[in-house]
């Protein structure tokens, strides 16, 4: 079986919700209607903005279910990511903290969507 390479979140609206990752990213969605956004991340994955008012079948879900993880190199990238993202408002869910997977804070998209940036204890392949 293929590995997930395509992650949806379902937002109220697509346009605002580009905009506030295509800001966090620092790169344009790839694809842009009324109902849906897509980024095309730098790991292979592809990142979609779905309008949960036209999403079929309906979704009940909302922000706060899942979470997109971003990895950094260490607990310097963490604090860095944090104080970038607290400049920006960006509400934070949970400041700085180690935990036993490594560093790490949790802060919210405006749909409520947890935005998680690690600095893992051990750290992956290809993390920056």
């Amino acid at each position: 079986m293929p590995d997930p390479n395509f992650v949806l979140l379902y937002v109220d609206s697509p346009t605002a919700s580009a905009a506030f990752y295509a800001d966090l990213l620092g790169k344009p969605p790839v694809e842009q209607s009324p109902t849906f956004a897509l980024f095309a991340l730098a790991s292979g994955v592809m990142l979609g903005l779905w309008s949960r008012h036209t999403v079929e079948p309906a979704a009940t879900a909302t922000g706060g279910g899942a979470e997109l993880a971003f990895t950094v190199g260490s607990e310097a990238a963490v604090r860095a990511t944090h104080e970038e993202w607290s400049t920006r408002g960006l509400p934070i869910l949970q400041p700085p903290t180690a935990m036993d997977f490594g560093f790490t804070f949790v802060a919210l998209d405006p749909d409520g969507h947890r935005l998680r940036v690690y600095a893992p204890s051990v750290l992956p392949s290809g993390a920056a």
